[in-house]
């Protein structure tokens, strides 16, 4: 049934739209009452004169717990399109990522600049790094967002991955085939493989952007591979991490409106569009479990030490795409949100390392507590397979000397892409102003402290 959830954000404050709960559910949504077939999926003359659809998110013959897909009820056949035409892809990439070699180094960017010419979502599409190839369905790409224009006449459809939105500054609303989802900093969203959609910017209100007087900017993680799901939990228990009930779906809601727009499609790495007549997003009513979703970061339920010594980063997992391989992923999503710290006779912040899987952060709001200074809101880090990093010298000498007292970390939230597969940065992430030239100075300034004989 249809369910209106609260949210601890701002956003859901400014504004309520209504929801069905729980992540991986089979819903039921009509924006009509009747609109739904009973007992069959396609029957000979459907309810209200609809065309039924079904959109596969998995094989046919996938396992059942990951087989996925949604019938949807239209006014209007997806196939009634003209041929699709190739247009540029702007400083949008996909694998395999070649246009560069991949140093060694380790990397961090500044925030990029917001557009200052009328920009939309789509056409604010910067490709940072990735690894894989779409068309082998494996690895992943991330893509910098900015804009200041909502997407007006236009939809998008990714035929080579799922989308994960992490928005940074400015709230944005996603019209989707199935229904509508508003998704501000500290919430993420992921729209499936295959479904139309369009961005909407969002005033401190809730209504959307009319002009340029605000601009949202934010992050994507395009999952080439097997699509996001909750981790294992393993000794943990039922109860920790993120919840299944917090994550939410939208309730079915239709555009009947004519005249000229453009569908976007992106395959195979590149950009092809075709034009419609009529809004693309035309599902008055849908069933199953291939649908978008979006999740409040605050309801992510923390598991720390409460003893001694720093965990391992993967404790915050809100979200895994595996890679085939049991326990080593295509991509992880791991947050590291406010919490405690309460480890004795412990160097807190995260330790020195050398990872197998390569690390790609981002930082919503706030101070990351293993970088004193540097790591901006909207800026990125890159850590790849092997490469020595950890906390900064100034992080480390303060940290070294602080009193072991109970201690909140406060109005922050960093996240991470955590990959089994090497982040490739593109030409233009390399070539970017936002690059900083320095930042492996973070790490200057450690003497050798041994005492021994």
């Amino acid at each position: 049934m249809d369910m209106r959830v609260r949210s601890r954000t701002k956003a859901a404050a400014r504004r309520r739209l209504a929801y069905h709960g729980g992540f991986g559910n089979t819903h039921s949504s009509e924006a009509v009452k009747g609109a739904l077939p009973v007992g069959q999926n396609s029957p000979q003359r459907p309810p209200l004169g609809l065309y039924p659809e079904v959109l596969s998110g998995s094989a046919f013959t996938a396992p059942r717990a990951e087989n996925l897909s949604t019938w949807m009820y239209r006014l209007r056949p997806s196939a009634m399109h003209p041929a699709y035409r190739r247009i540029a892809n702007g400083l949008l990439r996909s694998g395999p990522f070649d246009d560069v070699e991949t140093p060694p180094n380790r990397l961090r960017w500044n925030p990029f600049p917001l557009p200052q010419k009328p920009t939309d979502f789509l056409d604010g599409l910067t490709t940072l790094a990735g690894s894989g190839d779409p068309a082998a369905q494996s690895g992943i790409a991330v893509h910098l967002y900015g804009a200041n224009r909502s997407m007006k006449d236009r939809y998008f459809c990714n035929a080579d991955g799922e989308l994960m939105f992490v928005p940074q500054q400015g709230a944005l609303l996603i019209a989707t085939e199935l229904g509508r989802l508003e998704v501000a900093p500290g919430e993420v969203a992921v729209v499936p493989r295959g479904m139309k959609f369009r961005v909407e910017l969002l005033d401190d209100k809730g209504a959307a952007q009319r002009g340029a007087e605000g601009a949202a900017r934010g992050y994507v993680c395009e999952n080439y591979g097997q699509p996001f799901r909750l981790p294992e939990l393993g000794p943990i228990g039922a109860q920790g991490l993120a919840q299944r009930r917090d994550f939410l779906a939208p309730v079915a809601a239709f555009e009947d409106r004519s005249g000229r727009c453009q569908l976007v499609s992106k395959f195979l790495g590149a950009l092809w569009a075709t034009e419609l007549k009529h809004s693309p997003l035309d599902v008055v009513a849908w069933h199953g479990n291939n649908a978008p979703y979006k999740y409040d970061l605050a309801r992510f339920m923390v598991i720390n030490t409460v003893s001694f010594d720093h965990a391992d980063p993967s404790i915050f997992t809100v979200l895994t795409s595996p890679s085939g391989q049991p326990g080593v992923a295509n991509c992880d999503f791991v947050i590291f949100p406010p919490r405690w710290m309460v480890a004795e006779h412990s160097f807190r912040p995260p330790w020195f390392h050398r990872n197998f899987m390569s690390e790609l952060m981002g930082l919503v709001k706030g101070v990351y507590d293993a970088k004193a200074e540097g790591f901006l809101p909207g800026g990125v880090s890159l850590h790849n397979c092997m490469q020595a990093h950890g906390p900064d010298h100034a992080t480390f000498e303060k940290a070294s000397v602080a009193e072991l007292k109970p201690h909140k970390i406060q109005d922050t939230l960093a996240f991470m892409w955590e990959s089994r597969w090497v982040f490739r940065p593109t030409r233009a992430a390399m070539q970017s102003r936002a690059l900083q030239q320095d930042y492996d100075s973070c790490w200057d300034g450690y003497r050798k402290l041994y005492k021994g004989k």
